[in-house]
């Protein structure tokens, strides 16, 4: 018998009570029971996103949280400016040309995070609607400075939305909306909340409301005024993923027991002894300027095969953990850290990684990664 480690930066492991939760008889979306429900999720998310906006809760992924708000502020021809910096910079750029969206890019060298002098120099004019960025790139595990980001936007060209994709940002670090005059902030179910895909969550400020007031794209499905209008009374526009509501409120119950400092506290531990353990068995961590507490992207040692990495350590191991993505396949691996992983998980991943990088040829000392993530835990 082997035990399954899901230490992939998502989808992330779901505790015992979620999955329960998940598994109870299913109730009928049109009722009293589930409009309940509903308005202590509203309320779980309004704290977890530090807000007092409304959360608008949608069923899909991630990126259709994401479309839903291009697709809601914007208008056809509208000039926006995308900081691409890895994969989902880069799926920013792809969803704004696919409605149309004069789109100028902001490249930034795989796993380093954006100048905001660089930033700011580029809105300068004014003519940019939008400006969409990573708090969190996942597929390098580089980090976006959303706080400076905006704090620059307002300066230069105060009337430009600021768009964070916070899918492994929020309920990994602090990460404050409102308070950092941000427009809209996605994530989705499968990161730090810890549920299965399925959910796509977005806030949106008041000055991101009226856009979409003045927003031309056709929509349907993802009309967030629509939705805010119905959720606002406890329900949903349309059919919701009732089971996995059900499992959202046991994990944010789950999460506020532990407390948002707790919890931020955890991921910066979590995060440092993997580091620790990774440098201690000579390898390089990819990203180079701030590093996402939620994964970490690490270099493929010369003379390895980089995808033959993850496909042992979930064969050998039974511990799953991901490559890299687009051009960095075979270059890097990604070990995630974020939502119901602990201690006991993270030693599992380094020692299951020392086995591995010796039986593929890499010089490993037996225990060294092991010490320095314990050393790191014991601080």
């Amino acid at each position: 018998m082997r035990k399954y480690h899901l230490m992939a930066p998502g989808p992330t492991p779901v505790p015992h009570e979620v999955l329960e939760a998940m598994a109870r008889p299913l109730m009928h979306h049109r009722t009293e029971e589930f409009e309940a429900l509903f308005e202590e999720v509203r309320s779980g998310l309004s704290w977890l996103y530090r807000a007092e906006g409304d959360v608008i809760v949608l069923a899909a992924s991630g990126s259709g949280g994401m479309e839903a708000s291009v697709s809601n502020l914007l208008s056809p021809g509208d000039s926006v400016l995308v900081v691409e910096g890895g994969k989902f910079g880069e799926r920013w750029t792809e969803i704004c040309r696919a409605y149309g969206m004069e789109t100028d890019v902001l490249s930034v060298e795989l796993g380093r995070s954006v100048g905001i002098d660089e930033v700011e120099a580029r809105i300068r004019d004014g003519r940019h609607r939008a400006i969409f960025v990573q708090a969190s790139e996942t597929s390098t595990g580089a980090k976006h400075d959303v706080k400076k980001l905006a704090e620059a936007v307002r300066r230069a060209s105060p009337d430009t939305l600021v768009v964070a994709d916070a899918i492994t940002a929020i309920g990994v670090y602090d990460l404050r909306p409102e308070e950092w005059d941000l427009d809209a902030v996605i994530t989705g179910s499968q990161k730090a909340l810890m549920l299965p895909p399925g959910l796509a969550f977005v806030w949106l400020s008041e000055r991101a409301w009226s856009a979409a007031g003045e927003s031309k794209c056709p929509r349907y499905y993802f009309d967030l005024r629509i939705e805010r209008k119905s959720q606002a009374k406890n329900t949903t526009a349309w059919t919701p993923a009732i089971s996995l509501v059900a499992g959202l409120r046991a994990a944010l119950d789950r999460m506020q027991k532990e407390g948002l400092e707790n919890i931020f506290g955890r991921h910066a531990r979590l995060a440092g002894a993997t580091r620790a353990a990774l440098w201690a068995m000579g390898l390089e961590i990819f990203p180079r300027d701030l590093l996402s507490e939620s994964l970490t992207a690490v270099r493929v040692p010369d003379g390895i095969d980089g995808k033959a990495i993850p496909r042992t350590m979930q064969a050998e191991q039974g511990i799953t953990i991901a490559g890299g993505q687009g051009e960095m396949s075979g270059k890097i691996f990604r070990i995630g850290h974020m939502g119901y992983v602990d201690e006991s998980d993270v030693l599992a991943a380094v020692g299951g990684l020392e086995r591995v990088l010796a039986g593929l040829g890499h010089g490993v000392n037996p225990g060294s990664g092991l010490a320095a993530a314990q050393e790191e835990f014991g601080k």
